[in-house]
Parts: structure tokens; sequence; C-alpha cells
């Protein structure tokens, strides 16, 4: 049963950027939209920018990895403006949207698995395992919370915020730190969110009593 409530959702540290920066993306979005191209192509655009970085980053060119995933930092921003701006947005649109995220990032991991093993470096392997372990339950988590009918919006490493590690440590050439944090505290956010949701089933029950 879902909790009702008259409270407004707090916009997400993802919509606050977004806000920030529309008089930056709103024109950007405007002059790709003539030009004809579709939203699900810039979509695509950006899966195959992080494809190039995971190979970079798998022959340990690590900060032209890093460069890349900055370059294509914008893409994920424009695909939604655009079709914002187009006044049609797509439930497929959204779905491939949502999809080509997660593969992003676990290339991206997976480009740095393929780093560490050709220097087998068991520790770092791990750390890429249970980072993109985190990375899928902080996604699966909310996905399915929100199915049942939950507000799951909590989380202290969320897509965008996992980006803004992501992006400086490979500039920076510190990759290790990057798999540490993302092990961490992916999974420490999964965490949040689960309890999140057993918090919101729990107040459920007290209404059924």
């Amino acid at each position: 049963m879902e909790q009702s409530t008259d409270k407004k959702t707090p916009a997400s540290f993802t919509d606050l950027l977004r806000i920030r920066f529309k008089g930056l993306l709103d024109p950007a979005g405007a002059h790709l939209n003539k030009l004809g191209i579709s939203p699900n192509t810039m979509t695509l655009l950006g899966l195959a920018g992080h494809i190039g970085a995971a190979v970079l980053l798998a022959y340990g060119e690590i900060q032209w990895g890093g460069l890349v995933v900055l370059l294509m930092a914008p893409f994920d921003a424009l695909d939604g403006t655009m079709a914002r701006l187009r006044g049609k947005t797509s439930r497929f649109g959204g779905f491939l949207d949502s999809v080509v995220d997660r593969y992003a990032e676990l290339i991206l991991v997976g480009g740095l698995l393929v780093y560490y093993i050709q220097q087998a470096n068991w520790l770092a392997i791990a750390l890429a395992y249970v980072a993109a372990a985190g990375s899928i339950m902080v996604s699966y988590t909310k996905a399915r919370g929100e199915s049942l009918g939950f507000k799951v919006n909590v989380g202290l490493l969320t897509r965008v915020e996992r980006y803004l590690v992501i992006i400086p440590c490979l500039l920076f050439n510190i990759p290790l730190v990057l798999l540490w944090v993302l092990a961490l505290f992916t999974n420490f956010t999964a965490l949040q969110r689960i309890f999140a949701v057993f918090k919101q089933s729990k107040a459920d029950d007290d209404l059924l009593k």
C-alpha cells in the first residue's frame, strides 16, 4: 500500500543540476533537434563514447579515458532535454536511457577490470567486482521499490554523484581510489534505499493495524 502524502518530493541533485544548467542545455538541445538528431541517437552516441573510454582504460590510458568520459557527460543530459523540447517524450526513450546508463557505467568498470587483470592486481579486481555489484543494486533497489509504490529517492552516491567521483579520479590517474569509493559507497547507497523501503513498509503496516 502506497503511503499518501501532501508533501512535495524534494528535488534530487540531478534535478538541481538540470535547473542550474538549463540555460546551456536548452539552446544546445534545440540546435540538435533542428539538425534532425533524435534523443535516442544522443543516448547511443553516449554509450559509444563510454565504450571508447573503456578501451582506453583497459590499455592503461587512464587519463585519456577520463577525458572521454568528461566529454560524454553532456550527452546524458542532452537526450532528456531534447525529448522535453520536442514535447513528445516516449516511454521507450526513457527505458533506453536508463538501460544505457547502466551499461555505460558497467562498461567503464569493465575497462578497469581488464586493466587490473593484466597486472594480476587481485585487490583491484575484487574491488571492481564489488563496485559493479553495488552500481547494479543502487539502480535495482530504486526500480524495484518504485514498482511497488515506494518512494526511493534517497542515497549518498546516486548516478550523478558517482560520475562526480569517476571523472576526477580518472583525470588524476587514481583509478584504485575510484574503485574503493565505488565499492564502498554504492553498496552503502543500496542499503540506504533498502532501509527507506523498510521504513515506508513498516509505516504502511502500522496504518493497517
